[in-house]
């Protein structure tokens, strides 16, 4: 697994969320922000690219005149309670977009987040990450999808606030997104992968 350094940004190695944010507007290139840190976000592969695809796809005819609506991974995701800033591979909003406090082009809901999997984040996304989005108050679902084989994990919070996981591992399993009443085949994700 690739250990991620933090990046030093006008020779400081701490920056304000304020500062971050200025920082990010100028920048190239995407960064998550966590307790003053920086740190760069690995490319995507192709693998991630045509399941992103297909997804997204499949996510936006679903939901095509309903009050939920994907983005993509150019909508900053941040978590006021933890202060991470971050952009998802795919956020599923449903109503208006409530903006950060302290930036309006950065959400703070969302209902569902899907994370593609790459070998350099998936130990992150699974563990460390995940700790942090469960602070998301709107949070019902956090989908990671493999692209190295065929497999997908999805938390979901129960009636007791308590999250609990299911996994699918067949190309004949169906996903299931009940907290905006979606459904897709595995067949379709991986759909072009070559898995």
């Amino acid at each position: 697994m690739e250990v991620r350094e933090p990046i030093v940004v006008q020779n400081k190695s701490k920056l304000t969320a304020e500062e971050y944010l200025q920082f990010e507007k100028e920048s190239l290139h995407k960064h998550e922000y966590f307790k003053g840190e920086i740190f760069a976000m690995a490319g995507a592969g192709a693998r991630h690219n045509v399941i992103f695809s297909n997804l997204f796809i499949g996510i936006g005819s679903q939901l095509k005149g309903r009050p939920c609506k994907p983005y993509g991974s150019d909508l900053r995701i941040h978590i006021h309670e933890n202060t991470l800033f971050t952009y998802p591979d795919i956020s599923i909003i449903c109503g208006e977009i409530v903006p950060s406090q302290i930036d309006a082009d950065t959400a703070i809901l969302p209902t569902v987040l899907i994370e593609i999997l790459s070998p350099s984040t998936k130990n992150s996304d699974r563990g460390g990450k995940f700790r942090l989005y469960r602070d998301i108050p709107a949070l019902k679902e956090y989908i990671l999808i493999d692209t190295e084989s065929i497999s997908i994990e999805v938390f979901r919070i129960n009636s007791k606030g308590r999250w609990e996981l299911e996994e699918y591992r067949s190309i004949e399993n169906t996903l299931t997104i009940p907290a905006v009443d979606l459904f897709f085949p595995l067949k379709g994700i991986y759909e072009g992968t070559k898995l």
